[in-house]
């Protein structure tokens, strides 16, 4: 299938990325059908994509007529074989192996045999994931960035068995979408988290072992090296567990002590203490502001 006939773009899973994912598919005049087992990730989700689009409206860079247009594009569903009509599908449900394959190997029965099966992980092997299928040369990584409406880059990353036609056909995706798709090879963590992760595990070492304070970490990175947040807040925001979760990821694929999570990292999803989403993680975000 050319990606000039793609219309409706199915999303899977309606948390933070796939909220997001949607919003930037109506955003590109595509219609989109929205999954979740949850009725309340479903509505919380059209809530964020409603807001969204309401700040693009104030800034001028969309009509008001344009953004009712758009959010009836969206249409949700909490059964997965309403994604059979999808002419693209995007999973986008939490890092854990065996929940992606089960739901690649449902998408693979319940949709067309010619339609790509993107997921949206951002450190899991694409390989593992397209092997749950009957298709693996349609199965493809194509890793997001949070907040996806705002971010351009996409992560393109093919699995072993990707046919160089569903590369080319995610890639041109991407771009229909506005996003600056790279490749990278399927290997743990890609590009982006193959860099961004030992930076920010090495930052939760430096205060583990009282190099420097929490703020002045955080500072020498934002002023210093021009960095638009601190690896500290850069982790509240993504979520601790998430960090843990990518380290532990990169640590068992390489086998190198480097990518060890620290101690204090643990301690702290140990704890419940998982940055923005939990209120408090190295930073206290009860009032709303971190302090």
């Amino acid at each position: 299938m050319g990606i000039d006939s793609v219309r409706t773009i199915g999303v899977v899973g309606a948390g933070q990325m796939g909220g997001g994912i949607a919003q930037a598919a109506v955003m590109a005049d595509f219609s989109v059908v929205l999954h979740d087992s949850e009725k309340r990730a479903l509505v919380a989700a059209l809530e964020a994509i409603d807001k969204g689009l309401q700040r693009l409206v104030e800034k001028g860079g969309m009509a008001q007529a344009d953004k009712g247009t758009a959010i009836r594009q969206v249409r949700t569903t909490t059964e997965l074989k309403d994604l059979a009509a999808c002419d693209f599908v995007v999973e986008a449900v939490s890092e854990r192996l065996p929940l992606k394959m089960q739901i690649f190997e449902a998408l693979d029965a319940g949709c067309r045999p010619e339609v790509v099966l993107a997921t949206n992980t951002s450190s899991l092997s694409i390989t593992r994931i397209a092997a749950a299928t009957r298709r693996p040369e349609r199965v493809v990584g194509m890793h997001f960035m949070n907040p996806v409406p705002v971010m351009k880059l996409i992560e393109v990353v093919p699995g072993q068995a990707t046919s160089r036609a569903t590369t080319d056909d995610t890639v041109a995706l991407a771009l229909r979408m506005g996003k600056t798709p790279v490749l990278s090879q399927d290997l743990p963590g890609f590009i982006s988290n193959r860099v961004l992760m030992p930076m920010i595990n090495e930052a939760i070492f430096a205060l583990y072992e009282g190099l420097g304070t929490r703020d002045d970490i955080d500072t020498v990175m934002t002023l210093g090296m021009r960095h638009p947040m601190g690896p500290l807040a850069l982790a509240d925001f993504i979520g601790l567990d998430t960090c843990l979760s990518i380290l532990e990821i990169l640590q068992e694929g390489f086998g190198d002590p480097k990518y060890r999570p620290c101690p204090l990292l643990r301690r702290l999803v140990d704890a419940g203490h998982l940055g923005r989403k939990s209120g408090r993680g190295f930073y206290d975000y009860s009032q709303g502001a971190p302090r």
